[in-house]
C-alpha cells in the first residue's frame, strides 16, 4: 500500500507478541502498534519506522483472529445483520521521537448471508489469519452491504493519515518506487 503511494518501504517482522491486557480498542491498537514500531526501530535506528495493528470490536468485546474453523464460523454467523468497527492504531518512530494515531471504520454485514455461504468462506481459509475473520478487499467483500469510513483502513493502514506524518518528517513524492 505504501509502495503503491510512492513511498519506499520495506516490511520487517517485529517479532513481538500481540498479547495485551488493554481492553479499550483504540488504546489496544495503539499500544500494539507502538510495540511493533519500537521493536523494529531498535534494529533500524536510521529509519522512519511505521508500526500498525488492527482490532475489531462490536462495542462490547474485541475480536482477534479466529481460533479455528468452528470459532470462525460462529463469529461470522454472529456478525450477520450487525455492524462492527475496525480500529487501526499506528505509530511512526524516528530519531526525533514518535507520533501515534488511529482510524476507525464501521463495517455493516449483510443480514441475508446463508450458513452455506459462511461455511464455504471459512473453508476457503481466506479470513482465518485476519482480525475479524475476513478479508473485505478480497472474496470476503460479499459479506458486507456497506462500509462507513476510510477504505484504506479496512485494508490495514489509514494511508492518508500516515502520508501526512511522513510529509511532516520530510518525505516528498518523487515518483513510483
Amino acid at each position: 500500500m505504501l509502495r503503491a503511494a510512492g513511498v519506499q518501504a520495506t516490511g520487517v517482522a517485529p517479532g513481538v507478541t500481540e498479547e495485551t491486557t488493554v481492553v479499550d480498542p483504540i488504546a489496544r491498537a495503539i499500544e500494539l502498534a507502538q510495540r511493533k514500531a519500537h521493536a523494529v526501530f531498535s534494529t533500524h535506528t536510521d529509519a522512519l519506522v511505521i508500526g500498525a495493528d488492527q482490532v475489531v470490536t462490536d462495542g462490547v468485546s474485541i475480536w482477534g483472529k479466529p481460533r479455528g474453523d468452528i470459532d470462525h464460523l460462529a463469529r461470522l454467523k454472529d456478525m450477520r445483520g450487525a455492524s462492527h468497527q475496525l480500529v487501526t492504531g499506528w505509530c511512526v518512530v524516528s530519531g526525533d521521537g514518535e507520533h501515534t494515531g488511529h482510524a476507525t471504520t464501521t463495517m455493516h454485514v449483510r443480514a441475508d448471508l446463508t450458513d452455506e455461504e459462511l461455511r464455504t468462506y471459512v473453508a476457503s481459509g481466506e479470513g482465518s489469519g485476519c482480525a475479524g475473520g475476513y478479508a473485505a478487499e478480497a472474496q470476503g467483500g460479499f459479506l458486507f452491504e456497506r462500509v462507513d469510513g476510510d477504505w484504506n483502513n479496512v485494508i490495514g493502514l489509514p494511508l492518508f493519515q500516515l502520508l501526512t506524518v511522513l510529509r511532516a518528517h520530510g518525505w516528498r513524492y518523487t515518483g513510483a518506487v
